[in-house]
């Protein structure tokens, strides 16, 4: 196996975030190398999408590195977007525009060639099955269709990294699957890191778990390994979250 194939594409090193008197992030630091997806996992409050915010660059850390790619995102943010795609929780989606003109905006935004950017909104409409609904308004999407199109925008430039907050929030049983099987697919060559609340779909999706309470590191390690006490993910969950009432 060469050296490439263990490199770190997610660097959490020390991360820090304070606001005002509250630390919502507390000395985090793990690393990802390529080609795994994790789940990252807590209590509501516990600092997940705060973390995420630090490690794509979105807020600068009060202490503390985060990188992608191996790009430190406060120094080489731009480098470092090029590696990354960045999927909020309720990400902001444009409701006039159809997935169609949304995709060609972000890939003209890019600097894609005519060519390159038909080649690409394809792939993605096709990946994030869209096909039906790319000339139609994305305001009148349903809300699982919205996330297809956040997901489609996210993938547009074939980032190695993922970051995902709470890719199947709201979604029914069936849209869930959908998005579990394109995370699956996508798991084979890129880097992924999401949070979710569903713990049954760590199981399904995720190779490693990366627990947080309170703004600090609490676990990290496999299902398997988390599981050799004979209890339930839901159990050893509340075991390690103080805060979990």
């Amino acid at each position: 196996m060469n050296d490439t194939a263990n490199k770190p594409m997610i660097e959490a090193i020390g991360l820090c975030k304070n606001f005002g008197d509250f630390a919502a992030v507390r000395d985090l630091s793990f690393s990802i190398p390529k080609g795994q997806v994790v789940a990252f996992l807590g209590p509501n409050g516990a600092g997940k999408s705060t973390t995420m915010r630090l490690l794509t660059g979105y807020l600068a850390p009060s202490a503390g590195t985060a990188k992608i790619a191996g790009f430190d995102m406060a120094t080489d943010r731009l480098e470092g977007a090029k590696q990354l795609g960045y999927l909020p929780e309720n990400g902001p989606l444009y409701d006039d525009m159809t997935p169609k003109s949304l995709l060609e905006f972000f890939a003209n935004a890019r600097g894609m060639t005519p060519a390159k950017r038909k080649d690409r909104i394809d792939k993605v409409v096709q990946l994030c099955h869209l096909e039906g609904v790319t000339g139609k308004a994305i305001g009148k999407l349903s809300r699982g269709y919205r996330q297809r199109v956040g997901m489609a925008q996210v993938l547009l430039h074939e980032p190695d990294v993922l970051i995902l907050d709470e890719p199947t929030a709201g979604l029914d049983p069936n849209q869930i699957r959908d998005v579990r099987e394109t995370i699956r697919k996508l798991g084979r060559n890129k880097t992924i890191l999401l949070s979710t609340h569903i713990l049954q779909e760590v199981e399904a999706m995720a190779d490693r778990l990366i627990f947080i309470d309170e703004g600090k590191l609490v676990y990290d390690g496999t299902v398997e390994e988390l599981n050799k006490q004979g209890q339930s993910l839901d159990e050893r969950f509340a075991d390690l979250t103080t805060s979990a009432a």
